[in-house]
């Protein structure tokens, strides 16, 4: 007999992309934010530690809706392994402008004299290189960084993995990746982070951020490439319950 179970609809392309616009705000907003407005009391590991609780919440609330990408590099390692198709890509990337865009715009507000709160980084959270690091350097280290976040995600997302985990291991390893970034360059690994600070402050961040674009953009691109050497195929029904893994 056939099986009469029902199953959720899979989210369309209109809640996809405006999940991805939500969760890159919130990204911006308080992990970013953590920075502008704490970095001083919380320290380079308090900042650290915000970027990866709030990627690791975001990945179980709208992980079942878009995958929780937040992340033009993510999204270009599973278009590249062809988890999304070339319209969702696209989708993804503009709504997830949109979103960094729009959280650093309220961080702006917030230090601006409407605000009247003080931006303790100086430069809106902005990323940039030259005062403890190469621009050579800075390529390679956000290549590096990129590739193990995306690698990670890949990985870790897929069937095989173990199940309800993937969200914890993206987070831990954002952790560990801004603990290493953060004194060197600030962190990029996510275009749409990087971008959307530098527009609001302009300035050198905003003559700097095509690094913070392409360097992450090659290293996720790496990790697509490298991903299916460590991958273990399964049978198709084994999935994340968590729906915290890649949309089929």
């Amino acid at each position: 007999m056939p099986d009469s179970t029902p199953t959720a609809p899979r989210p369309d392309l209109t809640r996809q992309a405006v999940a991805e616009a939500v969760g890159t705000f919130v990204l911006v907003f308080f992990a970013v934010g953590s920075a502008v407005f704490g970095v001083d009391s919380v320290g380079d590991v308090g900042v650290a530690i915000a970027f990866g609780f709030v990627l690791l919440a975001l990945a179980y609330a709208i992980g079942p809706v878009s995958g929780c990408h937040v992340n033009p590099a993510v999204t270009l390692g599973l278009l590249l392994r062809r988890g999304i198709t070339p319209t969702e890509a696209v989708y993804y990337w503009i709504s997830q402008l949109i979103g960094a865009i729009l959280g650093a715009s309220l961080l702006k507000l917030l230090v601006s004299d409407f605000g009247g709160a003080t931006d303790k980084t100086g430069a809106l959270g902005t990323n940039n290189w030259g005062e403890h690091i190469s621009a050579a350097g800075t390529f390679v280290l956000e290549v590096v960084m990129t590739f193990l976040l995306v690698l990670v995600v890949l990985l870790v997302t897929n069937r095989a993995a173990a199940p309800g985990f993937a969200g914890l291991a993206i987070g831990l390893v954002l952790t560990a990746i801004h603990l290493v970034g953060i004194p060197l360059d600030g962190t990029s690994v996510n275009p749409a982070r990087s971008i959307g600070p530098a527009l609001l402050y302009g300035g050198e961040p905003l003559a700097h951020v095509w690094m913070f674009i392409l360097a992450p953009l090659v290293g996720g691109a790496i990790a697509a490439v490298v991903a299916p050497f460590f991958e273990t195929a399964v049978a198709e029904d084994e999935v994340d319950p968590t729906g915290a893994d890649v949309p089929a």
